[in-house]
């Protein structure tokens, strides 16, 4: 036999065997990573559509898919009878994993009620296309209200901002009938307000035309405006609010205040007079006149 062909065979059966040794090898590795991953991976619930706030959960929303352990996300779920009948309180997307902190407890309600904060409302009102800011009003964004009416203490319409800064829970329309009693599609817009915010907006809805005006989400400020009137659009200017003259009250008479008793102040003592001694009377006296002489002579004492 040629030897040069026993040489060939040789280097082809050892590249042969070099082949099928890395071949064997790899197998092996994948065999054994195969078996390896069921103990590596957990069941992960998740979403087969987009889901809206307050939509309850049921069996079609969601499946479970299979992720590794050291990926599972904190607060995500392995059964969906976990998530099941339970209202979404945060948007979720296609396939996003379902977390504790997107759903409300079972039970709390249906709708938007779980997403209400305690002490607060959820107020809808009804609104015409222009009004809701032609489609353009979605839930999360923030609004302010103003309300086009005739108030009691003016000659025409007024436009004034009643509410700032006001959260849009949901934004869509709604079936109600109208005069003959047929199905009509009504626009309309929720937010979220407290009990005194609600009841203006409700007034508003009710005694005026209620307009719509996006705002950015993260402008806080709150302006202070007084409203326009019809004359004012057409180059007139507002009448100066009349000055009220203060009021006078007159005051109840005060009380009188007690008088102490005032004593007289005590009289002066004023001293005896000094006794009197009466002169002595005087003595008896004889005038005698002889010739031109003229004399007096002093009669003597009785005493003596």
């Amino acid at each position: 036999m040629d030897r040069r062909f026993m040489t060939v065979l040789g280097v082809s059966l050892v590249f042969a065997l070099m082949v099928s040794a890395v071949f064997y090898q790899m197998t092996a590795r994948s065999g054994t990573a195969k078996r390896a991953e069921p103990t590596d991976q957990k069941d992960l619930v998740v979403t087969t559509r987009p889901l809206g706030v307050g939509v309850m959960i049921k069996t079609a929303d969601v499946k479970v898919v299979k992720i590794a352990g050291s990926a599972f996300p904190k607060g995500g779920f392995s059964k969906i009878e976990d998530v099941l009948d339970r209202p979404v309180i945060s948007n979720m997307l296609l396939e996003e994993a379902i977390l504790e902190g997107r759903l409300a407890a079972k039970g709390s309600g249906l709708g938007l009620a779980p997403t209400i904060p305690v002490g607060m409302r959820a107020v809808t009102v009804r609104v015409n296309d222009i009004a809701g800011v032609a489609g353009f009003v979605l839930p999360g964004m923030r609004v302010d209200v103003l309300v086009t009416g005739h108030p009691p203490t003016s000659e025409g319409d007024m436009t004034s901002t009643v509410l700032q800064n006001m959260l849009v829970l949901s934004a869509g329309t709604t079936i109600q009938p109208d005069a003959r009693g047929q199905a009509i599609q009504a626009p309309s817009v929720t937010m979220l307000a407290t009990p005194e915010q609600a009841e203006l907006l409700t007034l508003a809805g009710n005694d005026g035309k209620i307009q719509l005006v996006l705002r950015n989400s993260s402008d806080e400020g709150m302006e202070k405006t007084e409203g326009r009137v019809v004359s004012e659009l057409y180059g007139n200017r507002r009448a100066p609010k009349p000055v009220e003259a203060p009021t006078f009250v007159p005051r109840a008479p005060a009380a009188p205040k007690p008088v102490a008793a005032v004593l007289p102040p005590p009289a002066p003592v004023v001293p005896a007079p000094a006794p009197v001694i009466a002169p002595p009377p005087p003595p008896d006296q004889v005038v005698m006149i002889r010739g031109t002489q003229r004399t007096v002579e002093t009669l003597p004492s009785k005493a003596n």
